[in-house]
């Protein structure tokens, strides 16, 4: 499977035999199930309610039990009175949610593959900028007829070109080796090179 290789400026500079994983079969369930746990994962799971325990009020009877007319009350931290505890509210806890090293693979996998096939993977041979200058990044992502879109530029580690990139809006740098599905999948277009590809030919492959 062959792709067109673009150069820093948008032109054709010619083409690359992409690797056996660009060209895995797409499983929308699992697709599904890394991109939830991934989400989860995400997660600070930080989120807490009072119980009536846990409420700061007298413990005394608000009023009699009889006589009075009202309805009958023992204490004011009750589930039904303003500033009461809270009824199974969300209480901390963690939503990691476990994976396979299998899974995340075959699943990047289908990412990359399923937006090749969709015309969303451009390969530039280079994307290395001299400064880091957020107008560098900005001239390519013009060059390759992405403004406006979500672009991840999935190459291998610069980090002159991150901090050149890191302040363009909805633009994301990862090193290839690091990237999951998930990113893939958030992304209009991915961007990468021969150098990135080549780089993870050998532990993306898992047949």
């Amino acid at each position: 499977m062959e792709t067109i290789v673009y150069n820093a400026k948008g032109q054709e500079k010619g083409k690359i035999e992409l690797p056996a994983f660009f060209n895995t079969e797409v499983s929308k369930t699992l697709l599904h199930e890394i991109t939830t746990a991934y989400l989860n994962n995400q997660r600070a799971g930080t989120h807490k309610t009072k119980t009536r325990g846990e409420i700061s009020f007298s413990g005394a009877k608000p009023w009699k039990q009889k006589g009075t007319g009202n309805a009958r009350a023992g204490q004011k931290n009750s589930p039904l009175w303003r500033k009461g505890g809270i009824i199974f509210g969300p209480q901390p806890r963690d939503y990691y949610t476990k994976m396979s090293k299998q899974k995340k693979r075959l699943s990047l996998n289908m990412a990359f593959s399923a937006q090749l096939k969709n015309g969303n993977v451009i390969v530039v041979d280079s994307v290395k900028v001299e400064e880091a200058k957020t107008k560098k990044v900005a001239e390519l992502i013009k060059n390759l007829k992405l403004s406006g879109k979500k672009v991840i530029f999935a190459i291998s580690n610069d980090a002159t070109f991150k901090i050149a990139a890191r302040n363009v809006e909805n633009v994301v740098v990862e090193n290839i080796k690091n990237i999951n599905a998930y990113q893939v999948l958030w992304a209009d277009k991915v961007v990468t090179t021969p150098e990135a590809i080549e780089s993870v030919k050998e532990k993306q492959t898992i047949y």
